[in-house]
């Protein structure tokens, strides 16, 4: 495989096919210019959830005007952050519209997310991303929805109406398959009611570290000298068995109509691409994961150690058979998959949820240090 050279590795991903978003967000460096340097650089998308803005406002003083303004004087904790998250996602879709028109649409985007509190809830969703979608008012953003069981026919019903969705909490490629599906019929609804198709964007975010974190936990458990060659290597194959199901989903007659109508592909995007076990290369999520119409969003730190010592070249390709062969060896071992996917997602939701409470604990606690009153 040909390794490509480029002055930016963002760029060189580019070159492949694959966009590099950024997961993270704040305010100062929207207004600092850092971000518009960051997308000349290559960089085409952002993303956020309420760990990261929990850091930005609890680990800084840059929204502390905004706090005491008095726009936010009589307003719920909850409101409070709600009022600030959409700001910093205007903000930021501004900076990457260039993109979005640049791209007809293609790329250019930044996502905020509906509560966590709402991931079981399947009106609740969609509602809110109705709500979000009208706050935030701009073309290029997308909402998270989780692709939850419950989440799905918001999903769909979202996609349908014209509102760009990024799926999240993706770990098993059944899931995957039935937000494409999600996908597909929203667009073939659109298109039987004469509506355009060409600027409703969706990606389907794809957990991947977390998945070695619990497999290689049951592994360990196990023992065994087989258990023991099999670790390290479940998340990367898992996310490539996915890769395979978009290729085949998103290609022959069906998807062929909804194309020539103007639609795009709905991306895999590589989420939780940091290594969270420091026996393993530090960039492993983004080399191993580098394939065309694919995104991987990456944390500034893991980007910078990517564009330090990353090495580019493609690294997926339609067939997953040699992943396959390697799930079924894990579960030959003893670990049952469908358990590990179910329990991430479960997981998964609980850290969002904890994130949020934690979030509005940081607010509540600044907004009284800064002697502001909150409604209740």
């Amino acid at each position: 495989m040909t390794t490509v050279h480029t002055t930016s590795k963002m760029m060189a991903l580019l070159a492949l096919g694959q966009s590099v978003w950024l997961d993270y967000l704040r305010r100062d460096m929207i207004q600092s210019g850092d971000l518009a340097a960051r997308v000349a650089d290559g960089l085409r998308g952002m993303t956020s959830n309420p760990s990261i803005f929990e850091s930005a406002i609890g680990g800084s003083k840059d929204y502390d005007a905004a706090l005491t303004g008095p726009a936010m004087r009589g307003k719920s904790d909850m409101d409070a952050f709600e009022a600030i998250a959409v700001e910093d996602v205007r903000m930021a879709a501004d900076v990457f519209r260039t993109v979005y028109d640049s791209t007809d649409g293609a790329d250019g985007f930044v996502s905020i997310e509906v509560s966590p509190r709402l991931a079981r809830d399947t009106q609740g969703s969609l509602d809110e991303a109705r709500r979000l979608w009208r706050e935030v008012g701009r073309p290029n953003v997308m909402i998270k929805i989780p692709g939850t069981r419950e989440g799905w026919p918001a999903i769909e019903q979202a996609l349908e109406e014209g509102i760009n969705i990024n799926i999240t909490l993706l770990f098993s490629v059944e899931h995957h398959r039935a937000v494409a599906e999600a996908y597909l019929n929203a667009m073939e609804a659109r298109i039987a009611a004469g509506k355009p198709v060409n600027r409703v964007a969706s990606v389907a975010s794809f957990f991947v570290s977390r998945v070695d974190s619990e497999v290689d936990k049951r592994l360990e458990k196990i023992g065994s000298p087989a258990a023991a060659g099999l670790l390290g290597q479940a998340a990367i194959a898992n996310a490539k068995l996915a890769y395979e199901l978009f290729s085949e989903l998103f290609s022959g007659p069906r998807w062929t109509k909804i194309r020539d109508a103007g639609a795009r592909v709905q991306r895999p995007l590589w989420a939780s691409t940091s290594t969270k076990n420091p026996r393993y290369g530090d960039v492993r999520y983004i080399e191993g994961l580098i394939g065309p119409e694919t995104i991987n969003t990456v944390p500034p730190e893991t980007l910078q150690l990517f564009e330090e010592h990353g090495v580019v070249r493609r690294t997926l390709v339609p067939n997953a058979d040699d992943a396959r062969a390697l799930l079924k060896q894990v579960a030959e071992a003893g670990v049952d998959f469908d358990d590990v996917t179910q329990t991430l997602e479960d997981e998964g939701i609980e850290k969002f949820e904890a994130s949020y409470r934690k979030l509005l604990g940081v607010i509540s606690g600044k907004r009284q240090a800064l002697g502001v009153a909150a409604r209740a």
